[in-house]
């Protein structure tokens, strides 16, 4: 005889169990499973263990999508001051870094521990270490077999995240869902994620691993960001690079500031007054790494020789090459590193009030395996936790 639930939830990270929890409040009997050893793996490790769990700043823009409208009504009905309100009443403490972002003061399990004392309810469930095997579709809803119990649900949430991070357990179980409902699917690929190079930029610049330099950085579709760019091993990383990622496409240059507080035509030509027999080394390692410097000049992308030597057009060049520093990525690091996965359930297919699919009532998307990824700071557990609590008031 199968068990029956009003709502099953597969997937226990952060849309998940902001989905339980409402759901719960409303008196709905709730399974929660996960394949998963414990809930909010993803959590746990997210801002180096102190969880950047939303910011103070949200708005659609800090989303992509295809559909840049859809993300609006759950941001409203479920904004970053509703999740500060409940970060309150379990007197997490946290603090403001750069740009709004906020964190976890002590550990991002006082998140985990906050969620799963919301969903500390008579009528929520959780399994964990359970496989879904087969999802059917019935009269008054949904029959699943999860190991080797048969569940029989009305309402069946799928917020099992995307491809970012296999380590913790990623699947492409969502997609699947979807995919079997015949729902349309966006294309995934890696997002908030480093780049590599190709193998003669590698080389040149990998002496530089650990060198950040505070930059601008531009995609071809005119999409900017400014922040610090990281020189590692395998290319470039750091935040500006991995919020850039998300606007890049294989093929595509980026364009990158590397002196986007000054200008440097002005800046020479005033050194060039001041000490005409300075060589342009010594000069430009006043305003960037010295060894930074000393590559490109290794590259004969630039020549080093008198401040003197340099005519005006000489210096336009010279700064158009710093103001304009053109890389072509050889690729990203993959799913590996990333810390999103753009793409996923197409949002043409959902409801945007309720997250349901409009073709098969009963079935709902939260968080990260539909086709929205937010920005780096915070915006993709906002994502979650307004997703979540969207599916859980209707579900």
């Amino acid at each position: 005889m199968a068990k029956k639930f009003d709502v099953v939830i597969i997937g226990a990270g952060a849309a998940g169990l902001m989905c339980a929890a409402e759901a719960g409040k409303r008196g709905r009997s709730v399974l929660v499973v996960d394949h998963g050893k414990k809930p909010g793996r993803k959590i746990l490790i997210s801002g180096g263990g102190r969880c950047n769990f939303t910011n103070y700043d949200v708005a659609a823009n800090n989303f992509v999508c295809r559909n840049p409208h859809f993300v609006k009504s759950a941001l409203s009905q479920y904004t970053q001051w509703d999740f500060i309100a409940m970060i309150a009443k379990h007197n997490i403490a946290f603090e403001e870094r750069l740009h709004g972002q906020l964190f976890c003061e002590d550990s991002a399990k006082d998140i985990v521990a906050m969620l799963l004392a919301e969903c500390d309810l008579p009528t929520v469930e959780q399994r964990y270490r359970c496989d879904v095997h087969d999802i059917e579709k019935t009269e008054n809803g949904f029959c699943l077999k999860l190991n080797t119990d048969a569940i029989e649900c009305e309402s069946l949430v799928i917020a099992t995240g995307g491809l970012s991070m296999p380590k913790l357990g990623a699947t492409p179980f969502g997609y699947q869902v979807a995919e079997q409902f015949g729902l349309k699917m966006v294309p995934t690929t890696a997002g908030l994620v480093p780049f590599t190079l190709h193998k003669e930029e590698k080389e040149a610049f990998e002496s530089l691993s650990g060198i950040a330099i505070p930059v601008v950085v531009e995609s071809e579709d005119g999409s900017n960001f400014k922040e610090n760019l990281l020189f590692t091993h395998r290319g470039l990383s750091g935040p500006v690079i991995l919020q850039i990622s998300s606007y890049w496409t294989p093929g595509q240059k980026v364009m990158i500031d590397l002196l986007p507080d000054l200008d440097l035509a002005e800046t020479l030509t005033a050194m060039r007054e001041k000490h005409p027999n300075q060589s342009l080394k010594n000069s430009l390692s006043r305003l960037l790494p010295k060894r930074f410097i000393e590559v490109l000049i290794e590259r004969k992308d630039i020549t080093d020789k008198p401040l003197k030597q340099y005519n005006p057009k000489g210096i336009t060049e010279l700064a158009t090459y710093f103001h304009q520093w053109s890389v072509a990525p050889n690729g990203t690091e993959g799913y590996r590193t990333a810390e999103v996965t753009l793409g996923g359930v197409d949002t043409d297919e959902l409801s945007s009030k309720t997250m349901e699919a409009k073709k098969v009532p009963g079935l709902y998307f939260a968080g990260e395996v539909m086709d929205v990824s937010g920005w780096l700071g915070g915006y993709n557990f906002q994502w979650a936790w307004s997703s979540g609590y969207v599916v859980g008031q209707n579900a």
